[in-house]
């Protein structure tokens, strides 16, 4: 029985405290190893920039660089661009999420719908949509509809893809028993398609994301105006090398924050799925 207790964890007074001061630096050994290629990469950086390889210009010290990133946070200049950066990156990606659901939805349940949007999407898919930003500069302007309209006509296709590839790779055993088990159309999407056919879902909304947030910020760079990639330019124009590779380093926080966010929600939503499960060891 003692010999159980031991092994059992948490088992007892004296095999407890033990047990969790080994996961607590277990888990610190492993969360600083996830980002040692982060600090190494800052650690380099700082180093290089000190040594006077390359002037200030060319690359400001990363130490620099924060100091910019503080003022424009307590300026409150971080937070407009940013906010108007997130702003039009996730409409867009909203617009991308449920338009691209329902259209690739509707190719793979419709033929008349595959008709039709096949040949866009195998002709739009590859092609460097950035392309038709002169146009719409010249239809819409250069304010947030345009500038969302360019993130959508680029994003929206692997969310289109990865609907289509995921529903029409439901196994069929499952669309058979439900319709054996008297399930109507509506039921068969509902309760069986579209959970079966989630994962990948998921899976082209998470490329989708952080391609609406490129988009989005090249655009701004292109057309102007207030948000990250404005900023950017405009301190390129005044040759403000510090303030340039502060914006580089808000957009990396950014998109990594939104990577995350993304799947965490995955994860939350296939909370039933064998991905989420936890290893089984023994």
């Amino acid at each position: 029985m003692a010999r159980l207790i031991e092994a059992t964890p948490g088992g007892g007074e004296q095999n407890g405290v033990p047990e969790k001061a080994a996961r607590f630096v277990y888990t610190l050994v492993w969360g600083f190893a996830r980002i040692f290629s982060v600090i190494a990469l800052a650690i380099a950086w700082e180093t290089l920039a000190r040594s006077g390889v390359f002037t200030p210009f060319q690359l400001p010290a990363l130490s620099a660089v924060l100091e910019r990133i503080w003022t424009d946070a307590v300026s409150g200049d971080l937070w407009i661009n940013t906010a108007l950066t997130l702003y039009r990156a996730l409409v867009a990606f909203a617009i991308c999420a449920i338009g691209g659901v329902i259209i690739g939805m509707a190719m793979s349940r419709n033929v008349l719908a595959h008709w039709f949007f096949d040949p866009i999407v195998s002709v739009g898919f590859p092609m460097p949509k950035i392309a038709f930003l002169p146009v719409v500069i010249l239809w819409l302007g250069v304010y947030d509809v345009s500038k969302i309209t360019i993130i959508v006509i680029d994003a929206i296709f692997p969310v289109i893809a990865a609907t289509v590839i995921a529903i029409q790779g439901v196994e069929r055993e499952l669309i058979w028993s439900a319709r054996n088990m008297g399930a109507s159309n509506r039921e068969l999407l509902h309760q069986v398609i579209l959970p079966a056919a989630l994962p990948q879902i998921m899976t082209g909304l998470q490329v989708a994301l952080p391609l609406s947030l490129i988009v989005a910020v090249v655009a701004e760079m292109l057309m102007g105006g207030y948000g990250l990639g404005g900023a950017m330019m405009t301190a390129s124009r005044f040759a403000n090398s510090t303030s340039v590779f502060a914006g580089i380093v808000e957009i990396a926080v950014a998109g990594y924050a939104l990577v995350k966010a993304m799947a965490l929600i995955r994860r939350r939503l296939l909370i039933w799925h064998q991905e989420t499960a936890e290893p089984f060891t023994q």
